[in-house]
Parts: structure tokens; C-alpha cells; sequence
């Protein structure tokens, strides 16, 4: 690492923040409404984006700066145990397509900003629906925080800052001033800001990952020599070599299988993916987004040449970063830079603006004023997405970065609890409501308890996503052991509720509503600007 600032690699970063910069205010001239004061708008670009600017805007807020250190970091430490995020992509997208095209039209159809509010309509439940909005918000905000800690080991092995006796407000003030920004353009652009720099932020990482898997493994000696030396150093920490053991395989499956279940669960997936202008916009994304994937296959290989560089570092989120710095000319080290920092930018947009959707939608206009109109909407949640971003930069400074990784470890389980009530919901009105929220409740307490009772080497609770799965004795994603909880307490439930003739909530939706499209008779007819501000 450096012992200074790297004057050279810091001036790229700089150039390419400078122009996203611009570019994130400009943004609110781009596909410029007739009528801006609406969420329709600000929080969903005017649902009008196309098959391209859905497909980067998609890409950039799933493949963030957190996947772009955290997943070759885990590779780096663990070995093809940290593969588990190839697979699950691959397994996320044959899901997706069997129902993001229906959620398209049901909320298109219906003016529906986020998931919520689908739950709210389709089963009558503002109880349900506040459910899916708090966990929605909770497991976004470490997410968040997340992006801050990609940018912070960019700014960490570029040497700006100071060392660790550093006063802490100069050795924050240039994270302080990205995030300042950041907020700045995303409350005057919305959600068109992070969907014309996902172009930038995408380009700069295929240009990156393409140069790094072809210059890197020529710098040391091959693809052999890199295997070589990864499978050298696990074999003497005694993980047995490169491929998990028995008892990591079921943890691998498990893992990936719950995180593609959960992927799209989070709330800034739904808001890049209502943002779309017609249900074929979203099929056709389905089927190229795993291009995606192979990027990310590419990328998780860094881990491996980190090790085969003798890359050392005590904090395993700064190997890749370490490793650009160590390989690449000064020049095209910051690229790589620029690259992480704008792949931190663009996903903290998009979240920030998910999660004050929900809250305006879901909290204040359901609970707090349910005359809200349009613009007050719009403005309420360009203020809460302020408090957000504010919320997350407080969250990493002031506590471990380890901490933060734990919570979002934490949010993936929480966020994949509310699976049964969105996709369920999608396709059968069957599940009632309560018992919907009864095995919410169940694989929200099962999980977190669980998750609580990790410990780890460094940490006491929380140390982890995987335990014991009850009745089968194997070491499993905890996540996917709560939903599958979930899932049981919902059925059983539904069973005994619909048995005793319990109240069921008003179906605002009917079947036609779930294959419409933007084209079709009648769809534009329910979307004038004055029903954004009434109750559904």
C-alpha cells in the first residue's frame, strides 16, 4: 500500500466523479415530464424506460460496489465456498421471469409504486402491507451503508483520509462530500440520475474486469500459477483445497438458493423494474441480464489472483483494490477506482429511493395522511431520502465495518420472509391474510434469533448467515431455513382461518390486470395524475 496519497489514481477518480456528478444533475432534463411532482416521476423515472436503460439501470443497482469488493473477497478468504453468487444469479433470472411480468402489469395497471402497495390491493391489508414496508426499509438500509464501504476501501488504499490517528472529520470529509452529492443529484433528478450513470458505472467495470482477467494472469505466470498458489494456501489452512468439504456443500446450496429467492425481494429491484414502459421491456431483461453474470464469474476470479499476488491484508475488503493497485499502471488503477466508487453511487441512489418510497406510500400517506397529494408525496419522500442516506453514512462511521456486514447478512434473511405475500400474491389469492403475516412474523423472530446466535472469530452474535437446520442436522443459509418455516406456518394458517370463515380482505385486482400491458385498452385510463394521491 501506499505510504502517500496516490496523486495519479486519485486524479482519474476525481475526472470520472466530476462527470457523473454533472451527469446526475442533468439527468432532471432527461425524458423531462409534463408533470414532475408525482412519485410516478421522480421515483420511477415516469415508468418509461426502455429495454437497454432498464437492462443497466437493473445491472448497476444489483452488481454494486459491495459485489465488486465483497464477492473476489470472499473468494480471497474462503476459497469456491465464496462462488455461491455465480450460481444464484444464474438461478435468479428463470424466477424473475415468471413473475416480474405479472407484478409489471398488475402495478402499471393499478399505479402501484412499490410492493406494498401490491400486497395492500390484492389482499386488504394495510397490516400486511406496513409488514412488508418496515422490512423492506430495514433490510435496505445496511445495504447502503454497504456501498459507503466500497468506496471507503477505494479512498483507503488510494491513501486519502490520513491514517487511522487521523482526525476523524478529515479523515471522512471525502466520503462526506460523495455521499453530499450524492444526495444532492438524487433529490433533483430522482430516480433518472443513477439510470443515465448506471451507462458510465457499467462500462468502466466491464472495461476493468476485461482488462484485469487478461493483463493480471499474464503478470503472474497464467491461470496454472494462479490455481496453483490459491489451492496451495487453502490446503495449508487445512479448508482441504479449493472446493468447500462435505459439510460446506449443503451452506453453498443453500446459500445461493435463498439469495436468488431474495434478490429480488428488495425493494430497489421492484423500483428499477416498475420503472420500465411495458411488461415485454421486462421479459426481454430477463433474458440478457445474465450476460451479468458472466461478468461476475469473471470477477470472483480476482480473488484467486489476489492471492497468487501475495496480496496481504487485514481487512479482506480492501484485497481487491490492494490488488489494482499493486498490478495496474497508477492511471488505470484509479479507472478501477472510479469504477467501485460509481458502482457504490448508483445503487445507493436507487435504495435510497426505494426505501422513501415505501416509507411515503406505505407509512405516511396509509397512516399519517391519507389525503396526501401528489406533490406532497413526491416531496415527503425526496426527504426521507435524504434521512436515509443520512441514516446509512452514520451507521458505517460510526460503527465496525464488520458490523454493518453483518446487518446486511441480517437484511437478506429478513427481506426473503416477505417472498410468500409478493410472489404468492401474484398468483393465487389462496394464503389469507393473516396467516401471511403470522409466518412473516415466524421468519422474522426464527431468523433473527438464529442469526443472533453466529459467532464468528471476531464477533460475538451475528457472526454469520448459516446454521444448523433443525431436523436435518446439516449447516444451512438461515435464511432459507425461516422462509421455509414461513411458508409452513402460512399454509397451516390459511387452513385453519379459512376453516373458520375469518374475515378476508377486498381483492382490488382482478385476473386480466396480471398479463396487461402499457398498450393495452384501459390500462392508461386507471394512471391519470390525480389518482397517485388516493387511497386504492
Amino acid at each position: 500500500m501506499n505510504d502517500g496519497v496516490n496523486g495519479v489514481a486519485l486524479g482519474v477518480f476525481i475526472f470520472f466523479f466530476v462527470l457523473v456528478t454533472a451527469m446526475g444533475f442533468l439527468a432532471a432534463r432527461w425524458r423531462r415530464a409534463a408533470n414532475e411532482h408525482s412519485l410516478d416521476e421522480w421515483g420511477l423515472g415516469g415508468r418509461s424506460f426502455g429495454t437497454w436503460v432498464t437492462w443497466f439501470l437493473l445491472g448497476g443497482d444489483l452488481y454494486t460496489a459491495y459485489t465488486f469488493v465483497a464477492v473476489p473477497a470472499a473468494i480471497y478468504a474462503a476459497g469456491a465456498a465464496g462462488f455461491f453468487a455465480v450460481p444464484y444469479t444464474i438461478l435468479v433470472y428463470p424466477l424473475i421471469f415468471t413473475f416480474l411480468p405479472r407484478l409489471w402489469s398488475v402495478s402499471h395497471k393499478h399505479g402501484y409504486v412499490t410492493t406494498s402497495d401490491f400486497v395492500r390491493g390484492r389482499f386488504g391489508s394495510k397490516g400486511l402491507s406496513l409488514a412488508v414496508a418496515i422490512t423492506g426499509i430495514l433490510a435496505t438500509m445496511p445495504y447502503i451503508a454497504l456501498q459507503l464501504v466500497g468506496i471507503q476501501a477505494v479512498l483507503d488504499v488510494m491513501g486519502v483520509g490520513g491514517g487511522e490517528d487521523t482526525n476523524w472529520f478529515i479523515k471522512d470529509l471525502p466520503l462526506l462530500i460523495a455521499f453530499g452529492v450524492l444526495a444532492a443529484y438524487t433529490y433533483s433528478s430522482g430516480l433518472r440520475a443513477p439510470a443515465l450513470i448506471a451507462f458510465v458505472k457499467d462500462t468502466l467495470i466491464y472495461i476493468v474486469i476485461a482488462v484485469a482477467i487478461i493483463y493480471i494472469p499474464i503478470k503472474l505466470g497464467g491461470f496454472d500459477d494462479i490455481f496453483a498458489a490459491a489451492n496451495d494456501k487453502f490446503t495449508a489452512s487445512g479448508n482441504g483445497g479449493l472446493v468447500p468439504n462435505h459439510g460446506g456443500q449443503w451452506t453453498y446450496a443453500t446459500l445461493a438458493l435463498g439469495s436468488a429467492l431474495a434478490l429480488f425481494m428488495y425493494p430497489h429491484s421492484i423500483t428499477a423494474t416498475l420503472s420500465s414502459r411495458s411488461r415485454e421491456v421486462i421479459r426481454r431483461n430477463t433474458t440478457i441480464l445474465p450476460l451479468y453474470s458472466l461478468m461476475l464469474g469473471l470477477l470472483a476470479l480476482l480473488g484467486f489472483m489476489a492471492i497468487a499476488a501475495g496480496v496481504k491484508v487485514e481487512n479482506g475488503q480492501l484485497a481487491i483494490p490492494q490488488l489494482f493497485e499493486n498490478m495496474f499502471p497508477d492511471w488505470f488503477a484509479g479507472v478501477a477506482f472510479a469504477a467501485i466508487g460509481i458502482g457504490a453511487l448508483v445503487p445507493a441512489a436507487i435504495m435510497s429511493i426505494a426505501a422513501a418510497n415505501l416509507f411515503t406510500r406505505n407509512i405516511y400517506k396509509d397512516f399519517i395522511k391519507p389525503d396526501a397529494t401528489p406533490a406532497q408525496e413526491t416531496k415527503v419522500s425526496k426527504l426521507v431520502s435524504l434521512l436515509v442516506k443520512v441514516g446509512a453514512l452514520v451507521f458505517v462511521l460510526g460503527m465496525d465495518k464488520t458490523v454493518a456486514i453483518n446487518f446486511q447478512l441480517l437484511g437478506g434473511i429478513w427481506i426473503l420472509q416477505t417472498f410468500p405475500a409478493l410472489v404468492g400474491g401474484l398468483f393465487t389469492r389462496w394464503f389469507h391474510r393473516w396467516a401471511l403475516l403470522g409466518g412473516w412474523a415466524v421468519g422474522m423472530i426464527y431468523g433473527t434469533v438464529a442469526a443472533y446466535g453466529v459467532a464468528s472469530p471476531t464477533q460475538k452474535h451475528f457472526g454469520g448467515s448459516s446454521d444448523e437446520i433443525p431436523g436435518i442436522g446439516e449447516i444451512g443459509y438461515i435464511g432459507l431455513t425461516a422462509f421455509v418455516l414461513n411458508v409452513l406456518v402460512t399454509v397451516v394458517l390459511t387452513f385453519v382461518l379459512r376453516a373458520v370463515k375469518a374475515p378476508d380482505g377486498v381483492d382490488e385486482t382482478k385476473p386480466s390486470d396480471y398479463t396487461a400491458d402499457a398498450g393495452d385498452p384501459g390500462v392508461e385510463v386507471e394512471l391519470p395524475p390525480a389518482t397517485a394521491g388516493t387511497s386504492h
